[in-house]
C-alpha cells in the first residue's frame, strides 16, 4: 500500500468507474464458490483504489486504456470459446473451481505487481472472473494433435478470459489460439501455465481481432527443471493490442522462446512487453520479434531479462527489428539486462529502420515491379521468423497469413 501513496500521481482511481460502473450488477448474476467471489470483490476494490493504468506508469508509456474506454461504450458480458482438436484433458473453468491447484493459481498475486505495481488490468480480470477454462495435461503425455481454441469478439462488450494450463512432468502439448471478432469490443484476458521438470508446450496465437477492438493480454509462465515453452504470436489485429508476458525459469536447464510478429497500419498500436526471470542455473532465453508498421501505426516492444544471482550459465538473448513503411509510422524499442550473476552470456539489441533503397534497386533493375520487390524484401524481413516456429502446419499459416496481409497494402 504505501508503494500506491508514494506513486499517487502516476495513479487515476477515478479511471476506474470506466469499467466498474456494472460490476455489482454482473456479479450477482453469476454463482460461484464464497472463495470466487471473494476473489472478485478484492479485485474490484483494488481496481477502484488504483484506477486503470495510465500512459504516466513505465511500462505503459506507450498504451492507453482509459482513452479507448472513453471513446467506446461497454458492458461486461461473456464470450462464447469455441474448442476443437485436442479437448481430452479440457473442462470449463467454472467446473473446476473445486481444484486446489485451480484456487491457488487464481488467488495468487499477479505476475510483476510487486516489482511494477501496475497490475490492475489483471486484477480488473480476477473481479470478473467466470469464463475461461482449465487444461490439466497428465505426466508423460505425448499429445500430437494441437488444441485449437477460437474467441470470436461481440461489438459492445467488455469480457475476460481466463486460461489456466498445468503440464505434468515429461508431457508434451500444443494450443493454437484465433482471435477475431466484430466491431468494439475488448478482451482483457489472463493466461496462467506451470509447465513441470522436462514438460514441453507450444503455444501459438493468431491475434486478428476486429479494428475497432482493444485486446490485453497478461501471462504468466512457470517452467520447472528441464522445461520448455514456445510461444509465437501473429497480431495484425485490433485498435489497439497488448500482449504482456512475464516468465519465470524455476529449474536448471529450463527454456523459453518467446517470438512474434507485429503488422500494423492505419492508427493502430501493437504492445509486446516481456520479462523474464531467470531464477536457477544453466537456463536459456530467447525474444524474437518482427514489426512492420504502416500508415500513422504504433510498435512497442520491451523485453527485458532479469538474471538473479542464484542463475550463473544463463543464456539470455532478445532482439527487436522493426520495418517502418511510412513517415508518420513509429517505433519504440526497450531492450533491458538486469544481471545479478557473474557467469552468463546475455545479448540484446533493437534496430528500426525503412527499406532498403539499393535492394530496392537492384530487383526493379531486374525487371521485379516496384509492388513485387516492396513484397519481396518485406517477406525477407520477416521471413526470418518462420523459422522459430516448430509446427510445420503453423509454419504455413502463419506464412500464408502474412502475405495476405502484404497483398492488402502493395
Amino acid at each position: 500500500m504505501s508503494a500506491v501513496i508514494k506513486l499517487s500521481n502516476r495513479y487515476k482511481a477515478e479511471t476506474s468507474e470506466l469499467v466498474l460502473s456494472g460490476w455489482d450488477a454482473y456479479v450477482a448474476e453469476t454463482t460461484a464458490p464464497d472463495w470466487v467471489q471473494a476473489l472478485r470483490k478484492r479485485g474490484a476494490e483494488k481496481v477502484r483504489m488504483m484506477g486503470l493504468p495510465t500512459p504516466k506508469l513505465e511500462r505503459f508509456k506507450y498504451f492507453n486504456v482509459p482513452a479507448y474506454l472513453k471513446k467506446n461504450a461497454l458492458e461486461f458480458g461473456a464470450v462464447n470459446i469455441e474448442l476443437s482438436g485436442n479437448t481430452e484433458y479440457v473442462s470449463e473453468l467454472g467446473a473446476s473451481y473445486a481444484h486446489a491447484f485451480v484456487q491457488n493459481m487464481l488467488e495468487a498475486t499477479p505476475a510483476g505487481e510487486e516489482k511494477y505495481g501496475d497490475t490492475m488490468l489483471w486484477d480488473l480480470a480476477n473481479s470478473v472472473v467466470a469464463n475461461g477454462h482449465v487444461i490439466d495435461i497428465p505426466e508423460r503425455s505425448k499429445n500430437e494433435k494441437p488444441l485449437k481454441i477460437k474467441i470470436k469478439g461481440e461489438a459492445g462488450k467488455a469480457f475476460s478470459t481466463r486460461q489456466i494450463i498445468r503440464l505434468g512432468d515429461n508431457a508434451e502439448f500444443s494450443v493454437i489460439e484465433s482471435h477475431t471478432g466484430e466491431g468494439a469490443y475488448w478482451n482483457n484476458a489472463v493466461t496462467q501455465i506451470k509447465i513441470g521438470k522436462g514438460a514441453r508446450l507450444r503455444h501459438y496465437r493468431l491475434q486478428e481481432n476486429s479494428d475497432e477492438s482493444l485486446y490485453t493480454q497478461n501471462m504468466h509462465i512457470q517452467i520447472e527443471e528441464g522445461g520448455s515453452y514456445e510461444a509465437f504470436t501473429l497480431a495484425n489485429g485490433a485498435k489497439s493490442s497488448r500482449n504482456q508476458v512475464h516468465v519465470e525459469l524455476l529449474g536448471e536447464n529450463a527454456e523459453v522462446f518467446i517470438n512474434g510478429i507485429n503488422l500494423l497500419d492505419g492508427k493502430q498500436v501493437g504492445d509486446a512487453t516481456i520479462t523474464v526471470e531467470h531464477k536457477a542455473p544453466n537456463c536459456l532465453s530467447k525474444q524474437n520479434y518482427r514489426s512492420v508498421i504502416a500508415d500513422q501505426a504504433v510498435g512497442v516492444f520491451q523485453g527485458k531479462a532479469h538474471v538473479h544471482q542464484i542463475a550463473q550459465k544463463t543464456d539470455g538473448y532478445q532482439f527487436a527489428k522493426a520495418l517502418l513503411l511510412s513517415p508518420q509510422a513509429t517505433m519504440n524499442t526497450k531492450p533491458e539486462l538486469e544481471i545479478y550473476a557473474d557467469d552468463v552470456k546475455c545479448s540484446h539489441g533493437a534496430t528500426t529502420g525503412q527499406l532498403d533503397d539499393e535492394a530496392m534497386f537492384y530487383m526493379r533493375s531486374r525487371g521485379i515491379p516496384e509492388k513485387k520487390a516492396k513484397a519481396l524484401l518485406i517477406e525477407a524481413f520477416i521471413g526470418e521468423l518462420f523459422e522459430e516456429i516448430t509446427c510445420e502446419t503453423m509454419r504455413e499459416e502463419v506464412s500464408k497469413r502474412v502475405s495476405e496481409w502484404l497483398e492488402n497494402h502493395e
